[in-house]
């Protein structure tokens, strides 16, 4: 039996792993089990921690992406294969790469065309990105950041236009008619993954088609790796103890308090979230923006022993980045929470070197 590969790529903040998450539940009320692939710079990812709370099985590329690391993406694919009769298995990329008919769907209709179907290249975007960037620009984002976001809808097969649920019925129409209009050769498609919305849509021109990578955008790579560079990135793993701290809220104030350091440096957020675990209990947050935007789900008790996985993505150097989350995390646990740092690391990312790269579709 042939695996479904689907490659669900968008800049950071659009929704991809909540897009898996809730993808992954569908498929669990059918008794069906998919595989998940998680990929980023570096270890300690807040989305593999999240996903494996699904049904899925899970596997994780980190120190470099998959396009760099074309063999990780192969070897994690035939990891989870392992585990019987997986019928689709959804990757998802880092935020910030582009060219990925190029680097991972053209190599793999050349290699892999005899156990894995190749589904047609999803990118998500967020709506206020997309107007924004139909509007000729993405807040404070650095230019060459908004180069990525480019090129990403240029080469997609299915643009995702997510969270339609922060839009009206009729600004969503709006919008994805212009984004049809802007890159015509790609079908749009409406979702709000949060709530299901749209979903089952996606999902059936995705496990329908075997029509992939049609097109290869041209990608200036100096553009794309400053796009990167300008981007601190920081992996941060902890573990909380108190006699009765309220986790929950804890994790409230310190997205919020993160908000306000980040626009006092007049940093834009890519994406900040955190996951605290508890037992079989978790709490996931995130920020991809402003304040408004920050979001919390699940729940853990008060007290005890957590773990606190933090993952953030913002326009700033990586340094001033790991040290403004050091103060607030330190801030908010003062003397009543015991604080065991486990892991850090902050980075810029490098230029982007891609283990394959082709200048032609392949059939």
């Amino acid at each position: 039996m042939k695996t479904r590969i689907i490659i669900v790529g968008g800049f950071l903040g659009a929704g991809k792993t909540t897009l898996l998450y809730e993808t992954a539940g569908l498929f669990a009320k059918e008794g069906k089990q998919i595989g998940l692939i998680t990929n980023d710079q570096a270890a300690g990812l807040v989305d593999t921690a999240y996903l494996e709370y699904t049904d899925s099985i899970v596997a994780e590329v980190n120190g470099s992406c998959f396009c760099c690391n074309f063999n990780g993406l192969t070897d994690a694919i035939e990891h989870i294969k392992t585990h019987g009769q997986i019928e689709i298995i959804i990757a998802e990329p880092v935020g910030s790469c582009t060219d990925l008919s190029a680097t991972l769907i053209q190599p793999l209709k050349d290699y892999f065309q005899d156990n894995l179907i190749i589904a047609p290249l999803s990118v998500l975007i967020d709506p206020k990105q997309l107007k924004n960037l139909l509007n000729g620009g993405v807040s404070k984002l650095h230019s060459s950041a908004v180069y990525i976001i480019s090129k990403q809808l240029e080469e997609a097969d299915i643009i995702v236009i997510n969270k339609t649920d922060l839009l009206n019925k009729e600004d969503a129409n709006s919008l994805k008619i212009q984004a049809e209009n802007t890159w015509p050769n790609a079908t749009v498609v409406l979702v709000s993954a949060k709530n299901g919305e749209g979903l089952s849509n996606w999902l059936n021109k995705v496990t329908a088609s075997d029509h992939a990578g049609l097109r290869l955008a041209d990608v200036d790579y100096d553009i794309y790796a400053e796009g990167e560079a300008v981007l601190g990135w920081l992996n941060r793993t902890l573990i909380l103890e108190s006699e009765n701290a309220d986790w929950n809220n804890l994790a409230e104030k310190l997205l919020s308090n993160l908000c306000m350091r980040f626009e006092v440096e007049n940093a834009e957020v890519g994406h900040v979230k955190i996951f605290i675990m508890q037992n079989q209990n978790y709490l996931i947050g995130n920020i991809t923006g402003d304040k408004d935007t920050i979001s919390l789900r699940g729940s853990v008790e008060a007290g005890g022993r957590v773990n606190l996985t933090l993952n953030a993505r913002v326009q700033m150097d990586p340094v001033l980045l790991e040290r403004i989350v050091k103060e607030e995390i330190s801030k908010l646990c003062g003397s009543d929470v015991r604080e065991t740092p486990l892991e850090s690391k902050c980075l810029s990312p490098g230029r982007p070197n891609p283990t394959y790269r082709y200048d032609h579709i392949v059939d």
